[in-house]
């Protein structure tokens, strides 16, 4: 008869617990190691994506200089562009002011004398009437000088048109301003030695203007100073 210590079952759990650490550790040696084998090594990919998360960041700041940099080229481009607009609409309005000077000029330099002008307390030159780019619009300018002996004290009235026009074969005649109110007040005139005068006036998009006759009254008074026609056609 043999007689058989009995191991105590914590002794057996223990090297239950050992055999399984022992088996686990080998078991993540071993796929570590397939890993290693297969070309995958996981500290080597960490070190990758981190380099690769540096990369993107690095992209992403420059993209972002580069794109506040394309803002502020467009923000100067877009600032420069406005000057030049305005430049260039200022140098037009210089050269059209410039036209206008230079015809004022011929216009007092072929001018009659004094003497010859004095019999007329108002005249009236270079009336010219132009169609504009919308059909039946039309702008006029003419300019309007008094004599010497009324330079003393300003010219008061207004001036009138009055337009021919053939319209549906049939001839007929409108007069400008057509209303009192604000149309009426470009009409006014008010100078002590001369007025340029510029505006324009409508008609029917199909209707033709024949002649346009301008008429200067004084204020108080019903009476013309002055007229004059221009012909269209």
């Amino acid at each position: 008869m043999a007689v058989q210590t009995a191991m105590p079952w914590y002794w057996r759990w223990l090297g239950v617990i050992a055999v399984l650490a022992v088996s686990g550790a080998l078991a993540a040696w071993m796929y570590d190691e397939g890993r290693r084998f297969a070309g995958f090594d996981s500290s080597e990919a960490e070190r990758e994506l981190a380099e690769l998360k540096r990369e993107l960041g690095s992209t992403r700041a420059e993209r972002d200089r580069l794109r506040a940099v394309a803002n502020a080229s467009d923000n100067r481009l877009a600032i420069e562009r406005t000057a030049q607009e305005r430049l260039t609409d200022q140098i037009r309005e210089l050269e059209q002011e410039n036209a206008r000077l230079r015809e004022e000029l011929e216009i007092f330099e072929s001018m009659p004398s004094s003497d010859a002008r004095r019999s007329q307390a108002l005249s009236i030159y270079r009336f010219k009437v132009e169609p504009e780019v919308l059909p039946g619009e039309y702008r006029y300018r003419l300019l309007l000088l008094t004599s010497a002996g009324r330079r003393e004290r300003e010219f008061r009235g207004r001036l009138e048109l009055v337009v021919s026009l053939t319209e549906g074969g049939k001839n007929a005649m409108m007069t400008f301003p057509e209303a009192t109110g604000s149309a009426a007040s470009a009409f006014q005139l008010v100078f002590k030695y001369f007025q340029r005068v510029e505006g324009t006036f409508r008609v029917g998009p199909n209707a033709k203007v024949q002649s346009v006759q301008v008429r200067v009254y004084e204020n108080g008074s019903g009476e013309e100073k002055a007229t004059s026609t221009v012909t269209l056609g």
